[in-house]
């Protein structure tokens, strides 16, 4: 039985326009594709009919891959190929199966020998790093921090000390709500010549990036709010 291809398809950071930082052959391809996997289907349906599908909505067929999913039902999606059916997989924001639970549909595609076709797109974790001024040659994501005060302090210890002894930048990322809270363990925890970078409200008019010592930032008296972000730090 002929199998249709997993298309990865970027999707905006923010509310902004899809124009602005979607190329015009994503959005080119979002017209041929008629089944997603997605994360959350009413944030994918506001993005496609920002992007030119408003009024084909009802005709498009979803289906949700995010941390309720069970392997079962991750499993079954690849029925969702059948008869060269091709399918778009489409996350939050951003890129697709980078910190998001669409690696699964990623995986089960190559299980089954199936075309993965990724497209280009904003990365808020690319863009934090391309912006921060720290080493771009050797970084590592960690993904999200402990949610307990004493375990993510004991986190950023022991990456600050990845981070110097081998000169390498480290990217990770928190729930808005937490910002400010891991901004004050940073602070508390870190050197005063460690660097980081606080990259907030990437490829929106608001964006905000800015690259301090942990001294500076001290000094700065800056709160990051409830907005998405993400931070890098070079000790």
């Amino acid at each position: 039985m002929t199998k249709g291809k997993l298309y990865l398809i970027p999707s905006p950071l923010g509310e902004n326009d899809p124009a602005e930082v979607i190329p015009a052959p994503v959005l080119e391809m979002l017209q041929k594709i008629h089944v997603y996997v997605v994360e959350e289907a009413r944030t994918v349906r506001r993005y496609l009919s920002r992007a030119g599908l408003k009024g084909r909505i009802d005709g498009l067929d979803f289906h949700e891959l995010n941390e309720h999913t069970g392997q079962a039902e991750v499993e079954s999606y690849i029925r969702l190929f059948d008869n060269g059916t091709d399918v778009g997989l489409i996350s939050e924001a951003g890129l697709p199966a980078v910190a998001d639970p669409g690696a699964q549909l990623v995986a089960l595609a190559h299980r089954h020998g199936i075309e993965v076709v990724p497209f280009v797109g904003p990365s808020s974790l690319m863009m934090a790093l391309m912006a921060s001024g720290l080493n771009g040659q050797s970084f590592a994501f960690c993904g999200y921090l402990p949610a307990k005060t004493d375990e993510r302090r004991a986190r950023l210890k022991a990456i600050e000390k990845i981070s110097s002894a081998h000169r390498q930048t480290q990217i990770f990322i928190e729930t808005p709500y937490r910002n400010d809270q891991m901004l004050k363990d940073i602070m508390s925890t870190c050197l005063p010549s460690t660097r980081l970078c606080i990259a907030a409200d990437i490829t929106m008019p608001d964006a905000y990036i800015m690259t301090r010592t942990i001294a500076g930032w001290k000094a700065s008296g800056f709160s990051i709010g409830k907005r998405p972000c993400v931070f890098c730090l070079l000790a």
